[in-house]
């Protein structure tokens, strides 16, 4: 079950931006598949314990039951606009597979916890050039960060 930890193992700057970008705020997206293979996109808030990921979901929620149906997930980070002076602090993406676990007694009732299983971590921020071109770092458990520059 790879986690933050592994990332931090294999990449400390990246664990950090990666921290830094679903730290900007409380509410990030999440997208599921549908049991007729379409996504969905839905809301949600993101835990982070022990070097795990974590999301809640209510009883009732389609997100519940798409990750019943196939626990495979994406979920972004809160995003911030580019500042005037075209500063941007970027973004993050986590992958994974989601695993029912233990529901903490300060979720509402029929609430689910859901540790995700990371696949894959990425951060996409700007270079420091001038002019600065995006940077997109890539993590996949067991394989070198990749880096991607576009102009």
């Amino acid at each position: 079950m790879p986690n933050l930890s592994d990332l931090l193992a294999a990449d400390p700057a990246l664990h950090a931006d990666v921290q830094a970008a679903f730290a900007v705020g409380k509410h990030c997206t999440i997208a599921t598949l549908r049991a007729d293979g379409a996504p969905r996109i839905s809301g949600t808030e993101v835990e982070f314990e022990d070097g795990n990921v974590y999301i809640g979901t209510g009883e009732g929620a389609r997100k519940t039951v798409d990750i019943a149906a196939d626990p495979r997930v994406a979920i972004h980070s809160p995003t911030r606009d580019p500042a005037a002076d075209g500063s941007w602090p970027g973004e993050a993406k986590m992958s994974g597979i989601a695993v029912q676990v233990e529901t903490p007694t300060h979720y509402p009732p029929g609430g689910r916890r859901y540790r995700i299983d990371l696949t894959s971590a990425v951060f996409t921020g700007l270079t420091d050039e001038t002019p600065p071109r995006l940077r997109i770092r890539l993590w996949r458990p067991g394989r070198d960060v990749e880096t991607m520059l576009r102009t």
